[in-house]
């Protein structure tokens, strides 16, 4: 027995006419007759009670096509659900991120990639800056947004966009009001305490941020390291120093401090695998190509 004839079977005990029955399935009468009378041999008893007007399931028929309807429709299911598992259109996708997106781009990027897919999973995982090519090379994430390119040579970076770093201070700062500065107008804050990440760091990141200050004139009078951006918007809001930061962290504690734009600009990049063909991540470049990075404050 096989399922092509159990689809027969299904078909003639929804019809109970052979003739009918054969023009929907498009095979002959004699055909379809002899389909199920093997499926009869082989099970042993009679599926139908025939005669020259009228064909009526046996009791044993009637209680193998309601089994065998919901058999089918199973399969059909698991079917369904393999070819969309292979498409990529169920299935999961583990993304690293900074924590400066998390308020900004992200959140809509994932709107987008679930009003698109709803049946991809994307599991988050924040991911520091020096971690991301180690997490993608040993395969524990898929993708990952970052501030530099990748190094490694089975890395495949995509530029996403550029925006601006911003001075971060407390909402009673005196530069509080200010929307933007010069480069040179930091100096005016030379006496005043930052909290900072480690500037002695070989990322691009404190590449940068060392370009900052010597362009402006000074060395920072640190208070406090951190490489956790969330903790230096905490240690700001609370007055313990202030930082500079790309203005995507502006959407964090938007009450507590004020973000004021300056000149230099920091990069977001994708990260992944080149060659790595998991359907999910296909997808989700795909989604990543067609998304706004525009940041909307």
């Amino acid at each position: 027995m096989n399922l092509q004839q159990i689809q027969y079977f299904l078909a003639l005990a929804d019809e109970l006419h052979f003739w009918k029955t054969s023009e929907k399935v498009f095979i002959t009468q004699s055909a379809l007759s002899r389909h199920i009378k093997s499926m009869e041999d082989e099970l042993g008893f009679d599926l139908f009670e025939r005669d020259k007007r009228n064909v009526k399931l046996t009791p044993a028929g009637e209680f193998l096509r309601d089994q065998y309807a919901k058999l089918l429709a199973d399969y059909e299911s698991v079917t369904r659900r393999a070819s969309l598992i292979a498409s990529g259109e169920i299935g999961a996708i583990r993304i690293g991120h900074p924590a400066s997106i998390t308020f900004s781009v992200l959140p809509d990027l994932l709107l987008a990639l679930h009003q698109q897919h709803p049946h991809i999973v994307a599991q988050m995982i924040e991911v520091d800056a020096v971690d991301v090519e180690p997490f993608l090379q040993s395969h524990r994430i898929d993708i990952a947004f970052n501030r530099e390119t990748a190094k490694a040579r089975d890395l495949i970076s995509s530029h996403l966009m550029t925006e601006n770093f911003a001075l971060v201070v407390p909402a009673q700062h005196r530069f509080a009001r200010k929307r933007e500065l010069k480069l040179q107008d930091l100096y005016k804050l030379k006496d005043e305490e930052f909290v900072l990440p480690a500037l002695t760091g070989k990322s691009e990141h404190a590449s940068q941020l060392r370009a900052i200050f010597q362009e402006a004139g000074f060395d920072p009078i640190i208070h406090v390291e951190s490489d956790f951006g969330v903790t230096l918007l905490g240690l700001v809001a609370k007055g313990l120093g202030i930082s500079i930061m790309p203005i995507s962290y502006s959407h964090h504690m938007k009450h507590e401090v004020h973000f004021i734009k300056i000149p230099p600009t920091s990069d977001l990049l994708a990260l992944w695998r080149e060659g790595d063909v998991n359907p999910a991540l296909q997808i989700f470049l795909k989604v990543i190509a067609a998304f706004d990075f525009k940041l909307k404050r």
